[in-house]
């Protein structure tokens, strides 16, 4: 089948150059597939992903999560710091002034004289080689990135919240599974005692009978095991105290969480406009450019304008005798230092390279983890109708072979045989539900589904 092939280059934030820094960086494209290889799952509305299951206790603890996680707290912090920074940075473009008084006692031949003198001190830089503009488009790109940061946070903590839940109802599931299955051992290990007191079987069937129930029964532990586990995990992303959660139980039967239409994922080109990591690394790609320009700006002439107003030489509550002002310029011009600047220059090039191939790298392992979701769903869908298929045949083959053990045409090991591939059916059938739920949260996690997107902000 031919695909299309969409190119998709950085935008100008990172390709742009200002008016007295040129930055010849390369343009970024990225070979972004026009479809998946895999077949999409059905679309539905288009909401937020994981109400596709229908479960209202999911959204309640995604909710809880999105609220309190302290993982996207940090984030958030981190961006109130960033946003800080790039304030600093465009407080650089203005003119600082600051104070300065003092106060003293003079002593001569005449006696003692107070004094005292107070000035302001001040400075403006017009930025004539481009460094500023150059600060300022990296701080803003680092802005961009924590910004990108804190929503791809938001996506982790949601898919991670899911995944758990999934497992937690998976231990429900297989503790429900785990009772059927010992009654239904029970049930033979009944009837092969009846045999045995009626001198029709030896005690061997008994106690093989008897080794499998223990065999089923010893499971519980390693469920309860990680049942503890995924209330903790839980716990954990909520930002809750461990061993303290206490989870609404679903209504009926514990069972996986069935994946309805969630909404639809677009096209790989997506990624690179949804999924946050992406985008950070895009950022990243900014900021290095940003630093070529400031390293760049070293090799310029720089200009700085300082200037002072001053009044002293007074009697302390008299009247100020001098008073002075100044407005001068001082030019800064590189003519020799041994090459540092140029290789300075080559480094920030060189960090530019780096950052344009993690860019590249970071949107190839994004278009794989879709890749690899879809096709799981397809492949976890086609294991389930096999799985159906094969409980259906060993429910066949264990009444088959229990009554034929009844009448004494087969032997007890036929029983626990079937008896064995039943149970093991189901629970592969039960672990392949919850895989592929997983497998649904793996891709919407991977198309960032649910993620609103911001744009970079302007550097100027």
């Amino acid at each position: 089948m031919m695909r299309g092939v969409a190119f998709l280059s950085l935008p100008s934030l990172v390709l742009a150059g200002c008016a007295t820094t040129t930055i010849n960086v390369p343009e970024a494209a990225i070979d972004a597939p026009a479809a998946y290889a895999a077949d999409l799952p059905p679309a539905g509305a288009d909401a937020l992903w994981w109400q596709a299951f229908s479960d209202p206790v999911l959204d309640e603890l995604i909710a809880r999560g999105l609220a309190a996680n302290l993982d996207i707290i940090v984030a958030r912090d981190r961006l109130r710091a960033a946003e800080a920074l790039l304030e600093a940075e465009r407080a650089d473009r203005l003119p600082s002034v600051d104070g300065a008084a003092e106060a003293g006692v003079e002593l001569d031949d005449g006696g003692a004289r107070s004094t005292a003198s107070a000035g302001l001190f001040g400075s403006f830089d017009p930025d004539f080689s481009g460094r500023l503009r150059a600060e300022i488009r990296a701080a803003a790109a680092r802005y961009a990135e924590a910004d990108y940061l804190r929503a791809d946070q938001r996506r982790l903590v949601a898919a991670a919240i899911a995944s758990q839940y999934v497992e937690y109802r998976r231990t429900g599931a297989q503790l429900a599974l785990l009772e059927e299955s010992t009654n239904l051992q029970r049930q033979t290990l009944r009837i092969v005692t009846l045999r045995f007191e009626a001198g029709l079987s030896a005690n061997l069937d008994v106690r093989r009978a008897a080794a499998d129930l223990a065999q089923t029964q010893a499971r519980l532990g390693l469920i309860e095991i990680a049942r503890g586990q995924a209330e903790n995990a839980l716990a954990v992303l909520l930002g809750e105290t461990p061993g303290r959660l206490v989870i609404a139980p679903p209504g009926g039967r514990s069972t996986i969480p069935d994946y309805g239409q969630g909404p639809p994922i677009g096209g790989p080109a997506n990624l690179l406009r949804r999924r946050g990591d992406v985008l950070a690394a895009e950022a990243r790609l900014a900021a290095a450019a940003a630093r070529v320009g400031i390293e760049q700006a070293d090799l310029r002439p720089s200009l700085v304008v300082p200037g002072s107003i001053l009044i002293g030489d007074g009697t302390v509550g008299g009247v100020f005798s001098q008073f002075l002002a100044s407005l001068g310029a001082a030019l800064d011009l590189p003519l020799f230092d041994g090459g540092r600047r140029r290789a300075e220059v080559d480094a920030a090039r060189a960090e530019l390279d780096a950052s344009l191939a993690e860019y590249r790298q970071t949107f190839l392992e994004a278009l794989g983890e879709a890749e690899n979701a879809l096709t799981a769903i397809d492949a976890y869908r086609q294991r389930a109708e096999a799985l159906a298929e094969a409980i259906e045949q060993s429910e066949t083959a264990l009444g088959q072979s229990n009554a034929l053990y009844r009448e004494g045409l087969a032997s007890l090991f036929d029983v626990l045989d079937a008896q064995r591939q039943l149970i093991s059916s189901r629970q592969s059938l039960l672990d392949n539900e919850a895989d592929l739920a997983n497998a649904f949260i793996a891709l919407h996690m991977a198309a960032a589904s649910d993620n609103g997107g911001t744009s970079i902000p302007s550097s100027s």
